[in-house]
């Protein structure tokens, strides 16, 4: 691997330099985005069917929080060279050099780190991708949104990576972790909750996300659960109409653990406080739970215990 680096040196640096020119020119041409045929695009990997090459890569970049904590998960910290700048669990990630994320990519110091498999997440940055592509580097998305789909990721990340064998005993003890959780409320009353993703304009998470698929499995119903797309946005009339029992919603802060109890209060408040919000039985009640947003945002590693969060502030009477 090693020896082949150092053959493709030369051309790859004179590649890059064409590359970027080019998209640069192209860019700045009427100043007008760069378009593409999307016929003749480079097609993207899911990495379902993905054969990266004879060796497993040695050096991995991860533009995605939750594919870095899989892959810190699977004991593969030494091949990680570069992360995103919003990667920060565990916090061994923030030793890594910061390349950008799926949306603002430092392309070129990532094309100079020569990595052999770069993943991203949500299909951002499509023609930087492209052109990592082009160079020679193997690009998988992974964005999970269902439980199952996480486990899968997590899988295929094993396999792309030669850790095979610790991502099927993590991925068996995340299940039988997630059983255990799911058989102590199924027989429960469901409890109506609302998530929210966002709070001006308000967004919640509704069917086809992997956070309501959480709730659902947690014993809660989502009230968003008739809503059109995984993330829409909500109107305030709607959630007073279904009412929720809890409101779940993660505070804007870089670190949650050590916030303070007058700083949690203060998000609690800021939520009273808005119009209408008093005829809700969440409200009322003061059910408005803080989730810590790192890891009920993430669909990776941790998902079991985000699961484990849900269930244990819906159900607080079986944990």
């Amino acid at each position: 691997m090693e020896n082949r680096r150092q053959m493709s040196k030369g051309w790859r640096w004179a590649l890059i330099l064409l590359v970027v020119g080019l998209f640069v020119s192209a860019c700045n041409a009427a100043n007008q985005p760069l378009e593409t045929d999307h016929e003749e695009e480079p097609e993207r990997e899911s990495g379902v069917d993905l054969q990266i090459s004879e060796m497993h890569p040695l050096r991995i970049v991860s533009l995605s929080p939750s594919q870095t904590e899989t892959l810190f998960a699977l004991g593969l910290e030494e091949k990680i060279i570069g992360v995103s700048d919003y990667c920060d669990y565990p916090a061994a990630a923030l030793e890594k050099e910061p390349l950008g994320s799926s949306w603002t990519i430092n392309l070129e110091r990532i094309i100079e780190l020569e990595p052999d498999l770069v993943f991203t997440f949500a299909g951002g940055q499509p023609e930087a991708v492209n052109q990592m592509t082009a160079m020679g580097i193997t690009v998988v998305d992974m964005t999970p949104e269902s439980v199952e789909a996480v486990f899968e990721s997590i899988l295929e990340t094993g396999r792309l990576t030669g850790a095979e064998a610790t991502a099927t005993t993590l991925v068996d003890q995340l299940t039988t972790e997630m059983d255990m959780i799911v058989g102590k409320v199924s027989e429960l009353p469901r409890v109506p909750v609302f998530y929210q993703v966002w709070d001006e304009p308000l967004q919640t998470a509704g069917p086809g996300s992997f956070i309501h698929e959480l709730i659902q499995l947690a014993g809660g119903e989502n009230i968003a659960g008739d809503a059109e797309g995984a993330y829409p946005m909500y109107s305030v009339e709607a959630l007073v109409e279904k009412n929720p029992a809890i409101y779940f919603m993660p505070p804007h802060v870089a670190d949650f653990d050590s916030m303070t109890e007058a700083a949690a209060e203060a998000y609690r408040d800021e939520v009273r406080r808005r119009p209408g919000y008093d005829q809700i039985a969440a409200i009322q009640n003061d059910r408005i739970e803080l989730m810590e947003p790192n890891i009920a945002s993430r669909p990776g590693a941790r998902i079991v215990e985000a699961l484990r969060l849900f269930a244990e502030a819906i159900h607080p009477e079986v944990f």
